[in-house]
């Protein structure tokens, strides 16, 4: 049996592929724990600075197994059914709160879950033929589901994620693109090098900088105003101005050659 996700790493880089091709990569219990498990890890895994997500074969991730969760016979339906409900949802907090920027890579359709981790990720690429929706009230239940309501009238504004969570019709690449939901459209073959420009530049950061980064992003997405998030920039600036590799990056910047960050 092949392993649900394929983990590889190039130096301070990780990539997590979706390994369930055959189930155009939806999301059954083995995949969704093995996630949880991953993205649980690299809270303590400083070491590791960017995470790329793909999925393999023709699609992103088709969302929901329906067939793929265990059943405890001793368990009602409401018991069994908020099982799977918080386990998936979990993952989408988990790689929130993960201190790695989250470059998701996608081709052919993300359903359901599989807009979820697209929403749940930092920066996205996808391919010509991708296409996303909201699936979740097109199968009886509500269209507000892992996340959509939170992340997608941030992303696209809302007149364009009511109409997603609304009807769960199909938004193509051009749609996400020119709404902002994805940095660029580029041929399925040059997904992975659309990555690795970003990486390049962010590999080119503080390392402690770039984790306070993306925590100050998703703290002052909720931010009450602009002072509060003044508030949480100034005090990371103070912090970070006290460490090792800024005196590094001025030392580098007036000696006229690149710092090399030790994380100190």
């Amino acid at each position: 049996m092949s392993e649900p996700i394929l983990v590889s790493r190039e130096g301070a880089v990780e990539t997590v592929t979706l390994n369930r091709p055959d189930k155009f990569n939806a999301m059954d219990e083995a995949l969704i724990f093995a996630l949880q498990d991953y993205f649980r890890g690299l809270h303590d895994r400083l070491d590791i600075r960017i995470v790329i997500l793909k999925g393999a074969g023709k699609h992103f991730c088709a969302g929901l197994d329906l067939g793929g969760w265990s059943r405890d016979e001793n368990a009602g339906a409401i018991h069994h059914t908020w099982r799977t409900q918080r386990s998936i949802a979990t993952v989408m907090q988990l790689m929130r709160s993960c201190p790695q920027p989250i470059i998701a890579l996608a081709q052919g359709a993300a359903c359901g879950g599989g807009l979820s981790l697209l929403l749940s990720s930092d920066i996205r690429f996808c391919a010509p033929d991708f296409r996303m929706n909201a699936a979740y009230i097109k199968i009886g239940l509500g269209g507000c589901d892992m996340g959509s309501s939170y992340f997608l009238p941030r992303l696209v504004g809302s007149s364009l994620a009511s109409e997603m969570i609304l009807t769960g019709r199909f938004i193509a690449a051009d749609r996400a693109l020119s709404s902002g939901f994805v940095s660029g459209v580029v041929e399925p073959e040059a997904l992975d090098e659309a990555a690795q420009e970003i990486v390049a530049d962010m590999l080119l950061t503080a390392p402690m900088g770039l984790r306070l980064s993306k925590d100050a992003l998703n703290r002052n997405i909720d931010a009450p105003g602009f002072e509060a998030a003044l508030a949480i920039e100034d005090r990371q600036q103070v912090m970070l101005a006290q460490t090792a590799d800024a005196a590094e990056a001025q030392r580098a910047f007036l000696e006229k050659r690149p710092p090399q960050f030790g994380d100190r």
